[in-house]
């Protein structure tokens, strides 16, 4: 079994938890090859080498950006992933019922869980990029936010997500964006645009609440509001799911979704906490794409 490390991860935990992790794992007499990529392009190699010369399962140690990661090598083979959460965030796992605070019981779920098949996401832009993913993917004012996230170093955890969230409120508008739901096109305008594989992004957050990565499709979360005070009121329902039922939020299916804001070019796609691309892509649930180790 391969075990790939993000040490910056959780902000230092990343080590540590794989220290515990495999420690667990050499207990249930697994063997394990660990490693540990200096960046993004470095890990990747190591896995893809790892996946070259043979391996039964990939274990990550560390948040949805090492899972996104380990999703871009692991698609569509049949190589099982496990995962031993000690990001920030942690919707993966969430998803799956997975201990997100226990290195040594994630260890257990690799062992003793089950390995299921679910769906992924693939996006697909104008300028080459092809990216897979797991939770959601965001454009609009969540996108905005994620990157005010990803670029702050203080504070820690979900707060960190709510500061840039209001920072971002500074510059509320809405955006004119163009959709097509399985060839069913839509001009509108809106605040924020989420295109779920699974419920919850940005740590816990349903942005998509009845999203299943079973079905073959993705659910899309659109928000269209440009009052400051309606989207906070707004905000802490979404960490329920309840946001659905309000009157600003409208709701799609579909499997391949095609997303614009042609008069916005700042507008970016992120997934799994992760910078995509530009718009425009393409966004479609790909079925029984990836295998992981999830609890029984």
């Amino acid at each position: 079994m391969t075990v790939l490390t993000n040490p910056a991860s959780g902000h230092g935990n990343g080590s540590h938890a794989a220290e515990r992790a495999i420690t667990r794992l050499h207990h249930h007499g697994v063997d394990v090859v660990a490693i540990a990529g200096r960046d993004a392009v470095h890990a990747r190699q190591l896995v893809e080498g790892a996946l070259d010369r043979g391996m039964d399962a990939l274990v990550v140690v560390g948040g949805d950006g090492i899972i996104s990661l380990a999703l871009q090598v692991l698609a569509q083979t049949d190589i099982p992933l496990g995962i031993v959460p000690a990001g920030t965030g942690n919707d993966h796992a969430r998803e799956f019922g997975i201990p997100t605070r226990d290195p040594e019981a994630a260890a257990d779920v690799i062992v003793d869980g089950i390995t299921d098949t679910v769906d992924l996401g693939l996006i697909q832009g104008v300028d080459g990029t092809r990216r897979w993913f797991g939770t959601v993917m965001a454009a609009g004012f969540d996108s905005l936010v994620t990157d005010r996230t990803n670029r702050m170093r203080w504070p820690h955890g979900r707060m960190r997500y709510n500061i840039a969230m209001l920072a971002e409120l500074s510059k509320l508008r809405l955006l004119p964006f163009r959709l097509s739901f399985d060839g069913r096109g839509l001009d509108t305008e809106l605040t924020l645009a989420a295109f779920g594989n699974t419920r919850s992004y940005g740590g816990g957050m349903k942005i998509c609440p009845d999203a299943d990565p079973r079905d073959g499709v993705l659910d899309v979360t659109m928000v269209a509001s440009e009052s400051r005070s309606r989207l906070v009121r707004l905000f802490p329902t979404v960490f329920k799911g309840t946001h659905v039922n309000l009157d600003a939020v409208r709701t799609e299916r579909a499997r391949t979704i095609t997303v614009d804001c042609p008069e916005n070019p700042e507008i970016t796609a992120y997934a799994d906490g992760e910078y995509v691309c530009p718009l425009p892509v393409e966004v479609t649930a790909v079925p029984a794409a990836l295998k992981l180790l999830r609890p029984a």
